[in-house]
């Protein structure tokens, strides 16, 4: 890649700095933690899955200069006004999910004080600020940082952890390879939650086919450069992903050690699972960086909400020129708020009910953005192989096949 191409790079990488979260933070961990690397095959597989999906919103936006919303007006209004009442149902329960998380890092690494609320709202108020004056181009640079780093302390942790299992137990003894399917009614919520967020919430295919268009008011791309830009984000959402399950059966798999649901508590149980690997000495390091990566999350789901829903509304013709992106931020920021006050001791719970309610929605974003690929107007060039239809129908049937395996069990 060149230093020119280099620098159109971004919607990507804000689509793995939204992803790498709590999928990964806390719901791999956790799913090394108790089943070591028996939920591997879930993790690869959901990504396999979900993957035509995610890829169509940039490729949508390339390829026709507009957002997935625009597409999903022309499959019929009422698809539109479905995602509107999605989305109003969901944003502020997965912005009080990542806040949460994010703050419980805060109390461990900071101190100041161990009032979680006060944190999530602090939190919630700098990233609005940041989003308010900075607006996307901040937000560009800022996950590159992120990113890199998150990347080379994840990678170095699981390296010393994997050295230290080998020379101490042996890494077939304690870290469960075998591949596992939950039986029980917990277990079973848990895989689907796990799955849910993993890599993503599939309607983050929408943010960022937005984002590919914000970019391209300053950087013009073309297809190859926003699919390979998208590939690199996605693939390093995998890599890492695989990189924390794989710490939680390292480092807690085996030990009887269950990992907490109240944020403050999860966030020292986390560091500590690094520290125990690379050393105290890396307990700053570490710590900073898995809060920049939940950072990261507050920051780009915070920004992406009113983006979709502003387009939304504009698209609707709902409320003119009022219902625009800086209304919707101060309803997200609100709305999140209150829902810290009332369930910020319950970090499990936020996250199981956000994690769960994105997968049984899957199937509606991966039908729509298959269908909208349908349309005439699009392309030949960059419309879907036979390849790629025949993948996305398979992954589609077993989106809907999961979500009633869920529902009827």
């Amino acid at each position: 890649m060149t230093a020119l191409s280099l620098k159109k790079l971004g919607p990507g990488l804000l689509f793995a700095g939204a992803a790498i979260g709590v999928s990964h933070l806390v719901q791999s961990t956790r799913a090394g933690a108790e089943y070591g690397f028996g939920l591997l095959w879930a993790l690869i597989l959901v990504n396999l899955i979900k993957y035509p999906f995610f890829q169509f919103g940039p490729r949508y936006a390339a390829a026709t200069g507009k957002s997935l919303l625009d597409g999903y007006l022309k499959l019929g209004k009422g698809v539109l006004v479905a995602y509107f009442i999605l989305s109003l149902l969901t944003m502020f329960t997965i912005q009080t999910a990542v806040t949460i998380v994010t703050a419980g890092l805060a109390v461990e690494l900071f101190g100041v004080t161990q009032d979680i609320a006060i944190w999530s709202v602090m939190i919630t108020l700098i990233c609005a600020l940041i989003l308010w004056l900075g607006k996307y181009s901040t937000l560009d640079r800022l996950m590159k940082m992120i990113i890199l780093t998150l990347t080379l302390s994840t990678v170095v942790a699981v390296f010393f952890a994997f050295r230290e299992s080998v020379q101490t137990q042996g890494i077939g003894e304690r870290s469960g390879l075998l591949q596992y399917i939950p039986a029980d009614t917990a277990g079973l919520a848990f895989l689907i939650a796990f799955m849910g967020w993993m890599p993503a919430p599939l309607d983050i295919s929408i943010w960022h086919s937005l984002w590919t268009l914000e970019k391209n008011k300053t950087s013009k791309r073309d297809i190859k450069t926003s699919l390979f830009d998208f590939n690199l984000g996605y693939v390093g959402t995998i890599v890492l992903g695989m990189g924390f399950l794989s710490l939680g059966a390292l480092v807690m798999y085996g030990s009887g050690e269950t990992f907490s649901s109240k944020g403050g508590v999860f966030a020292s149980q986390l560091i500590q699972m690094y520290t125990s690997s690379l050393g105290d000495w890396a307990k700053i390091f570490i710590g900073v960086a898995a809060f920049t990566t939940m950072f990261s999350t507050t920051l780009t789901t915070l920004d992406a909400s009113p983006r979709a829903m502003a387009k939304t509304t504009q698209l609707l013709d709902i409320g003119g020129a009022r219902l625009n992106y800086a209304l919707w931020l101060v309803v997200l920021v609100l709305g999140t708020g209150v829902i810290l006050f009332f369930f910020v001791s319950e970090m499990g719970l936020l996250v199981e009910v956000a994690t769960i309610l994105s997968f049984l929605t899957a199937p509606f974003y991966a039908i729509c953005n298959f269908l909208v690929f349908r349309d005439k107007a699009i392309p030949k060039q960059v419309r879907l192989s036979g390849v790629m239809q025949l993948a996305s129908i398979l992954s589609i049937l077993c989106l809907i096949g999961f979500s009633i395996w869920f529902l009827i069990t």
